[in-house]
């Protein structure tokens, strides 16, 4: 069975582990856990053995330039990927955790066998040697590759929403509850593509069935 390094200093041990031991690696991650609005957004990248980039690091921190610079290189330098939006209806149906953990498991099985690491999320897959580090972006090329696709995946859809419902200021809050955000649910009600599980949008909700 392929056993990885039990510690790692430095970043890409986990693809320097994989690589020389024959085997592919996946890293995944997701972007859009907080909001309360709009969907939860997952990617799954794989690099071919021995790729290097040290400008892809974890999404949150690099601005918005370097980060549709890098969503750009990491589409044309991936040997595979796949990016997976989570629909506000299935993370009220499963919860966001579920709901994220179901949506990594269906892209590490879509994918070429590989090894999997994720940003702090566990999968029992019984085909699969998962690996899940606290801040795998930033232990992993792959995974912050994965989170800098779903995180400029995700804030494309929300731009998108915006112009449908400008009066929420999505282009501005990603769909995170900030204060104006919240305002705008208590003056002018929820959309469709808010999530009615999370707190300030079920009370909301609540005050509505009401009447």
């Amino acid at each position: 069975m392929y056993m990885p390094k039990t510690v790692r200093t430095t970043p890409n041990d986990f693809e320097h582990d994989a690589w020389s031991a024959g085997h592919l690696l996946l890293g995944i991650d997701e972007a859009g856990r907080g909001p309360l609005a709009g969907p939860l957004t997952v990617a799954g990248v794989i690099f071919e053995p021995g790729y290097e980039n040290p400008l892809i690091y974890d999404s949150k921190g690099l601005s918005e330039k370097k980060r549709e610079m890098l969503y750009e290189i990491i589409k044309e330098d991936a040997l595979w990927f796949q990016i997976v939006q989570v629909s506000e209806a299935d993370i009220d149906r499963y919860d966001i955790y579920h709901a994220d953990q179901m949506a990594m498991a269906a892209i590490a099985m879509e994918a070429p066998e590989a090894i999997v690491v994720t940003d702090a999320m566990p999968l029992d897959l019984a085909q699969r040697t998962v690996y899940h580090p606290v801040k795998g972006d930033q232990k992993s090329v792959s995974v912050a590759a994965a989170s800098i696709l779903a995180k400029v995946t995700r804030d494309r859809t929300m731009l998108m929403y915006d112009e449908i419902w400008p009066q929420y200021g999505f282009a501005k809050n990603k769909g995170y509850p900030t204060k104006a955000h919240l305002d705008a649910i208590r003056e002018y009600g929820i959309t469709e593509i808010h999530r009615r599980s999370f707190g300030p949008v079920r009370a909301v909700q609540q005050k509505l069935d009401l009447f």
